[in-house]
């Protein structure tokens, strides 16, 4: 995009808020499993804000923090402090929220992943920070235009990290990579469940180069971030192209819809009047961090999954980018790794997405069977498809499926050989005379063409190699 004849850039920075996934909340007893309980049911004085309750930190929220700071280089602080963040909400009972302001946990840290050419990017970490998390509103009639608004106080206190990166980001693509690869690690330390509802959201701020920044608050998924600032940047740049000032603001993002509507005009740091908050002591944690140790991560199960089981860059990217994936694939490599890194990121990821269906739900025992029966040459590449769709099939209709082999006998999906073959290779000749022409012409495509019949005939269930062969020694020189 251009603005009077010159590149117009967006700049992209992301605030990412994460749940810890611990037992309780962060400076309560309350438990933080509460999606499947009625509203107001996981409260107490402390995360209600009740005059005279004292916060108490959680020892296991904090190493969680640690592990995430350590897996993104960032630097643990000597001491970190918590402080109040005053504001009026709903959803913020005490009037105020505790968070880590001018002392966070851990600072300049980096996250790599690949820009919108393909190469790699660092996305550097401006900080890491520990908070509470409010309430959750709940708005009848729509977040726009709301009929009236219910208060539900069992999210609040859940222990929160906000993840805060430095404007590196250059397009909605980029934020989007960034997140799936933050979201990967998260996953692979143990600290986080992405399955949770709300349990990863975003605030972005975006502008046009030269322009106010404006900030997108709460959305709450990976290509909700990509539509959001899709949609923020065209109306920015339309907005400019008629003269138009940007203003300051926060916008809250309508999924529904795929627009961002104004919330407010954006308040400054000073609006929120940050002061320590007295019940809590400061955070000395840099020597106990030292002693915390990290799980193996998606770069270097990468980098393993190339040497280990000669994956090709491509597909061990693939495997990792999810550790249910990796997981899975691991279980499966026993066979034939190379072929299992085909299957799995080429295909089964692919006829996965299109089901919308998890690869947990897949049982690994029936995918290396299948496996086995394709390596051993039983029956084609597309019969192996055939059979996987129709076992994803019955798995997200009852949960269960057939074996492999019980379904290749019910479909006559075996290889078909021999006499078959043959006889398809002579009904092909006689019928294509038009195609063998053009291939004793030089046209090299005609010989695919006659293979492509060939299979056509004996249903997709030969060896294309074997008929190819078939097909090259009844053309010989001297043959119709």
């Amino acid at each position: 995009m251009s603005r009077g004849g010159k590149l117009v850039n967006m700049i992209i920075g992301l605030e990412v808020h994460c749940q810890l996934d611990t037992k309780s909340k962060l400076f309560c007893g309350c438990s933080t499993d509460y999606r499947d309980d009625g509203p107001n049911t996981h409260s107490c004085p402390i995360c209600s804000g009740l005059p005279g309750s004292l916060p108490s930190i959680n020892k296991k929220a904090v190493e969680y923090a640690i592990r995430v700071a350590k897996s993104l280089k960032c630097e643990i602080c000597e001491e970190s402090e918590f402080s109040r963040k005053n504001y009026f909400y709903p959803d913020l009972p005490k009037g105020f929220q505790i968070t880590q302001y001018d002392h966070p946990l851990a600072l300049k840290g980096i996250l790599t992943i690949d820009d919108d050419e393909g190469l790699e990017k660092i996305v550097r970490i401006t900080r890491i920070h520990l908070e509470e998390d409010p309430g959750r509103l709940v708005h009848k009639g729509g977040v726009d235009r709301p009929k009236y608004t219910l208060v539900d106080y069992n999210r609040s206190g859940i222990p929160l990290i906000e993840i805060v990166t430095e404007p590196d980001l250059r397009s909605p693509q980029e934020a989007r990579r960034y997140l799936q690869k933050l979201r990967a690690t998260l996953e692979y330390l143990s600290v986080f469940d992405s399955e949770k509802e709300g349990s990863l959201r975003v605030d972005a701020n975006i502008s046009i180069e030269g322009s106010e920044r404006v900030e997108v608050k709460n959305i709450t998924s990976y290509k909700g971030v990509e539509k959001a600032l899709t949609f923020e940047y065209t109306r920015q740049k339309n907005a400019l192209r008629r003269g138009q000032k940007i203003i300051r603001e926060t916008r809250h993002f309508v999924e529904g819809r795929g627009v961002t509507t104004s919330s407010r005009s954006k308040e400054m740091e000073q609006d929120y009047r940050y002061f320590p908050e007295p019940d809590l002591l400061p955070l000395r944690v840099k020597e106990w961090s030292e002693k915390i140790s990290l799980p193996e991560l998606p770069d270097a199960r990468r980098e393993r999954f190339i040497e280990q089981y000669s994956c090709s860059p491509i597909h061990a990217k693939t495997l990792t980018g999810d550790l249910k994936v990796a997981e899975f694939y691991e279980k499966v490599a026993k066979i034939n790794p190379v072929l299992c890194a085909t299957w799995v990121a080429d295909t089964l990821l692919g006829e996965l997405y299109y089901r919308n269906m998890s690869v947990q739900a897949v049982p690994h025992e029936r995918f290396i069977e299948l496996i086995a029966i394709l390596d051993a040459g039983k029956i084609t590449e597309k019969s192996a498809v055939e059979v996987l769709r129709n076992l994803l099939d019955q798995i997200k209709d009852s949960g269960i499926c057939e074996s492999p082999n019980e379904c290749i006998v019910r479909l006559n999906l075996g290889k078909t050989g021999g006499d078959a073959i043959t006889k398809a290779v002579g009904e092909v000749i006689s019928e294509q005379k038009t195609a063998i022409k053009d291939l004793k012409n030089g046209k090299k495509g005609a010989m695919n063409f006659l293979v492509g019949q060939v299979m056509k005939k004996i249903r997709g269930r030969g060896d294309p190699q074997e008929i190819n062969l078939l097909l090259e020694q009844a053309l010989s020189p001297g043959d119709e």
